[in-house]
Order: C-alpha cells, then sequence, then structure tokens
C-alpha cells in the first residue's frame, strides 16, 4: 500500500472534525500530522482510559522480568485475606481475568453504588474494588471496571518495590523517551490504573509503536512479542453499545468488507454492528484486524499490524456538541480496506 495514498485518506477526513489532534505513521514513518493548535501539539493532556493499556504493557513487563507470575494466578497470591470472602470464587480470580475485565464484580462503571466515580471518593480504592460481589463467574462476562484495573496497579506495585510511575520511567518511558506525562495516585499512593495519565500525542505514538513493532524500540526488547500478541489478542467478545473483543486492557476488533472495485464516499458502516462493513458487487472478503487503546471522550490509540499503520486521535470538551467517537472505524478504516 502507498503511504501517500493512506495520506490521502487522513488529509480528507480529519480537518473537517475539529479533533486535538490525528497523528499516523505507517512503515515507521510519520506520514500524517494535525493538530489543532500549538497547544495541542506542545501541551499534555489527559488520555482517560488509554492509561489502561499504559498499564497493561507494564505489566507485561513485570512478568517477562518475573516479578509478576503467570497470568493464571489467583488474587488470594496477592490478597491472602480474600481466601476467608463469603464467596470462594472471589479468591480464584486470576491476573488475566483482571486484566480482561472478566473478573465478575457487580460494577456499573460509571454511576450506582458499585461505580467508577463512588471508588474515587473512598478512602481506599483497592479495597472498595475488592469488596465488590461477584455477579458474574469469573471468566465467563466482560464488564468494564476501572476498579480491576486499580488493583493491578496496586499488584504492580507490591511486586516490584517501585511505584508505578517509577517502573513506567525505568522499564518503558525511559526508553521511549517519554519525559512529559503526569499521573494520578489514589490515597494509598498507587498511581490510578484506569485513568489519570497525561501525556503528549507524539508519545502515545511512540507508545502505539512499540506494539506494532512486537516490544523493540531502537533494536531494544522492552516487552516479549509473546505478551505483546496475548495482551492483544481477542479474549472475549464485548456487548452493544461495544464493539469486537476486549483483550487485556485493550480492545480489538475487525473491519470486514466485501472488496469493492470502486469506494462509494455515501457507504458508512452501522455504529451498531460489531464489526464495520461496506457493501459491494463484489464478493471477494476483505478483512482488516485492528486493536487500540481507547480513552473517554475521544483519546484512542490504533494499531493496524497488517499495514504498519498507527493512528493516534485525542478530543478535548470544548465543543458543546459530543466528539466523534467512530472516526478510525467508520470513517478510516473502510478507506484503508478499499485500497488493498
Amino acid at each position: 500500500m502507498n503511504p501517500s495514498s493512506v495520506q490521502s485518506i487522513f488529509q480528507q477526513q480529519i480537518p473537517s472534525l475539529d479533533l486535538r489532534s490525528c497523528l499516523v505513521s505507517m512503515q515507521g514513518e510519520n506520514i500524517y500530522k494535525h493538530y489543532r493548535n500549538q497547544e495541542a501539539a506542545s501541551q499534555i493532556a489527559k488520555v482517560n482510559s488509554c492509561t489502561k493499556s499504559v498499564l497493561s504493557a507494564l505489566i507485561c513487563i513485570a512478568m517477562d522480568h518475573g516479578w509478576l507470575p503467570d497470568a493464571s494466578t489467583p488474587l488470594s497470591a496477592f490478597f491472602p485475606s480474600l481466601s476467608s470472602d463469603s464467596d470462594p470464587r472471589k479468591s480464584q480470580i486470576t491476573l488475566e481475568q483482571l486484566l480482561t475485565m472478566t473478573a465478575g464484580f457487580n460494577w456499573d462503571e460509571f454511576g450506582g453504588q458499585n461505580s467508577f466515580p463512588r471508588m474515587t471518593r473512598t478512602e481506599h480504592w483497592v479495597n472498595f474494588a475488592l469488596e465488590q460481589r461477584l455477579s458474574h463467574t469469573p471468566g465467563t462476562h466482560m464488564e468494564y471496571n476501572s476498579g480491576v484495573s486499580q488493583i493491578l496497579a496496586a499488584i504492580l506495585m507490591q511486586h516490584t518495590g517501585m511505584s508505578v510511575a517509577g517502573f513506567a520511567e525505568r522499564y518503558l518511558f525511559g526508553p521511549l523517551e517519554i519525559t512529559e506525562y503526569q499521573w494520578e495516585c489514589d490515597p494509598q499512593g498507587v498511581h490510578t490504573g484506569g485513568f489519570g495519565l497525561k501525556m503528549l500525542p507524539d508519545d502515545l505514538l511512540k507508545f502505539g509503536q512499540l506494539f506494532l513493532q512486537e516490544g523493540i524500540w531502537h533494536g531494544e526488547r522492552l516487552i516479549s512479542s509473546e505478551l505483546v500478541n496475548r495482551s492483544t489478542e481477542a479474549f472475549i467478545t464485548v456487548t452493544p453499545p461495544n464493539r469486537g473483543s476486549y483483550g487485556w486492557h485493550w480492545w480489538v476488533d475487525t473491519c470486514k468488507s466485501d472488496k469493492p472495485t470502486e469506494f462509494s464516499e455515501k457507504s458508512e458502516p452501522s455504529p451498531l454492528s460489531e464489526s464495520t462493513s461496506i457493501n459491494s458487487a463484489d464478493q471477494n472478503k476483505t478483512v482488516l484486524d485492528y486493536y487500540y487503546a481507547r480513552g473517554f471522550g475521544g483519546q484512542f490509540v490504533y494499531i493496524v499490524p497488517e499495514l504498519e499503520i498507527v493512528t493516534v486521535l485525542t478530543n478535548d470538551k470544548r465543543k458543546k456538541e459530543k466528539p466523534p467517537l467512530d472516526v478510525f472505524p467508520k470513517l478510516i478504516a473502510p478507506r484503508l480496506l478499499s485500497l488493498l
């Protein structure tokens, strides 16, 4: 695929959307950059739940070094008091079930008594998350839960003997030359696992490129290819309004189409469908797989291994209308497919 053709897609679609930023690399080269203004390029901003994917990378690094045990390790190995919980299933929740949001906790991320906002108003976030009852058998149902991300952050801190940010600086941010960032902490000093990280768009692009390169940066292996692939593969199918699947704190999706002979600008996928579709008389199927980090309000890092493309999209709340959240699956991925 010609990089200039990919560049043209972004040039046609992005400027009118008033995004805070859009950065694209292909085959390791930057091919498109759009910033709303100089501030967007030079000032760190919230990446919200993209923090979860950064945490996942740190968990993988700790596993590679042997500081964290295998993903099948039960929660009781980290919190022995759970062995006396009234629900015996809770102590057997695994690291992988925390990473895939399939721990089974009764949780409503944005509202109710057992929610992320409620957690942040308590004196001990990790205890709050652990105290929630189970509404599903662990491993059977994905329920988006920033509480389990905080549990993971606490486990990482506990087993490395370093703060989460300190560990990131030594083993991830340092090698990537990420020097400008801010990271919130909970009342116990545990950096927030599910949100609270501020970064530059350029640094998000580096992070995505590291994963595209299966954990290698400038010839140095930061994450094993085994855990890069394991963490970004589909573990469980998600339910609407979400689309696709979920991995280890990464979203996974597929753009499917009947390969068109000529792409129609009027063809748009349904936002409710599990995967993006293009209708065409040509019946030769084409599939484009990708995975991504996603943060509230329009923060995304998309990785398309087949095309060696990384795309960063960021937005903010400057405008009254809702930001366009489906820019990549609706406006970009189908057009990439049309070039195949």
